[in-house]
């Protein structure tokens, strides 16, 4: 309802409490009496702001009317001012409250309603993904580790081998018990590492090509007239492809992903690799080993304490 239509409703409600049971056409005089006035604002205003100019701002009034050939009865133009001079046609908003401040936010709702579902929604996918990327995860580690074991421990081939997975397993599920997520989903990832190591299958090669070095020597930290002997080996698969696999430094501690590296044999296995080698510059006997399906370790062919390096 525009602010115009407000007007003239509460003009036509003022003027029709006020005649009472008067006559249709009465009821319309006053409401354009009261139109009229508001119309004539600065006329009024100047009129109702000076004592004993009642009569003369109603002789006017009279006067306006009869100019367009209308008869207006007295008792509709007092009507008309007096409705003027109590104020009933000017807007007074409502007093501040709780509920005028609900309406508010209510009529507002168009503009803080998209924002609010927004977050809301925000809320809900962040929800979501959190379920997706965690909780179900999680919930889902007991039977994931259970399963993951069976399958794997169906791959294995040796005794060694099966034992290793049972070590994973049950490392998993102390953790479970635990309820450390942590630790049961390093015992998953290690099943899974497992799997991928039995499948695979390769010869471990001693490294002999141009511009490589195919032993190092070290001399440890704690002991400087000592000295460590590695042969550098590759893993070769059966179509002749070198093999990066996961390889734990004796020196560091730690697992890295390497294409070559080098075991740790006695100085009389390092000189008779390295007399091969001055002989002709090739190595004849360059198999150091061999890991078959269903194996987690090679077997070496060649004295080593498995001891490994990755870095030198």
């Amino acid at each position: 309802m525009s602010a115009e239509t407000a007007i003239e409703t509460g003009t036509a409600t003022a003027a029709a409490s006020a005649v009472g049971s008067q006559p249709l056409d009465d009821v319309m005089l006053a409401m354009d009496v009261v139109d009229t006035l508001r119309r004539r604002e600065r006329m009024v205003a100047k009129e109702l702001d000076e004592v004993g100019r009642e009569e003369d701002l109603k002789e006017r009034l009279r006067k306006i009317y009869a100019a367009q050939g209308i008869e207006v009865p007295d008792h509709v133009i007092e009507q008309g001012v007096a409705a003027l001079k109590e104020g009933r046609f000017t807007y007074q908003p409502p007093p501040s409250s709780l509920g005028t401040r609900l309406a508010r936010i209510y009529i507002g709702r168009g503009a803080w309603g998209k924002w609010v579902g927004g977050i809301a929604g925000a809320g809900v996918l962040a929800g979501a993904v959190n379920y997706v990327a965690f909780v179900a995860p999680e919930a889902a580690l007991p039977e994931q580790l259970a399963q993951t074991h069976a399958e794997v421990a169906a791959l294995a081939k040796t005794d060694q081998a099966r034992e290793t997975l049972d070590r994973f397993f049950n490392a998993g599920r102390t953790a479970l018990r635990n309820e450390d997520k942590k630790g049961a989903r390093l015992a998953l990832d290690q099943l899974e590492a497992a799997r991928v190591s039995l499948e695979q299958e390769y010869t471990v090669r001693i490294a002999n090509r141009p511009g490589e070095r195919s032993g190092v020597w070290r001399i440890p930290d704690l002991n400087a007239e000592a000295r460590n002997y590695y042969i550098m080996v590759e893993a070769v698969d059966p179509t002749g492809r070198v093999l990066r696999l996961p390889i734990q430094n004796e020196e560091t501690r730690e697992t890295e992903t390497v294409d070559i590296w080098g075991l740790r044999v006695d100085e009389a296995t390092f000189q008779a690799v390295a007399r091969d080698k001055q002989d002709d510059g090739i190595i004849e006997r360059d198999r150091f080993g061999y890991k078959a399906r269903g194996e987690l370790v090679p077997r070496y062919e060649i004295e080593t304490t498995g001891g490994a390096i990755t870095r030198w």
